[in-house]
């Protein structure tokens, strides 16, 4: 029983491998790839489309779908290696595991967030051009983030550019460090949790 635990958990990693290849392939546009990718396309695609058609997270140009899918993948994978390792699954280690795959993909959108911000930051305070497509890019995902963030904490009050750029980025680095203080915690007592 051991070994075919171990087996599907490695079948799911390497199932999340080909996503991630396929994922990387579809940035690179106009590229003729061939037959690899398209068997590859015809592997991935399907479970892809479930979960855009289920969820449909696209923001702007940007899906975040992929993300979703593969906490999903991560989840499986976590719980049949735990079954492998201890012979036996509890909803408290369901639950843990659930909740450190759903950290595990928020950090990853927040530390992307933060990073924009910053980029925001560099262009603001070096005076760039911000008109190349890459400083619209920066500009189109960061503003609707500012003004999120800053609307919650300030409300209707007018606030200083700079500021709410400072603002922005001590929130969401105090969210990133809450989490990865606090989810290993609570993720330890759903564990031990007799459930």
């Amino acid at each position: 029983m051991v070994s075919i635990l171990m087996f599907l958990a490695g079948a799911v990693g390497l199932y999340s491998l080909l996503i991630v290849i396929r994922i990387i392939f579809t940035w690179f546009v106009g590229i003729q790839h061939g037959k690899p990718l398209e068997l590859l396309s015809r592997i991935t695609d399907p479970y892809l489309n479930w979960w855009r058609n289920a969820l449909n997270l696209k923001v702007g140009f940007l899906d975040l779908t992929p993300i979703a899918a593969m906490t999903f993948l991560s989840m499986v994978q976590s719980i049949l290696t735990t079954l492998a390792r201890h012979g036996r699954i509890s909803l408290g280690i369901i639950l843990a595991v659930a909740l450190s795959a759903i950290w595990s993909a928020l950090s990853f959108i927040l530390g992307f967030c933060l990073l924009i911000i910053i980029l925001r930051l560099i262009a603001y305070v070096s005076n760039r051009n911000i008109y190349s497509p890459f400083w619209r890019t920066v500009d189109t995902i960061s503003q609707p983030l500012l003004y999120k963030i800053n609307s919650t904490i300030f409300g209707d009050k007018i606030v200083n550019y700079l500021t709410r750029i400072f603002v922005a980025i001590g929130v969401l680095a105090a969210i990133m460090i809450g989490g990865r203080i606090g989810i290993p915690i609570l993720a330890g007592i759903l564990i031990r949790l007799p459930l």
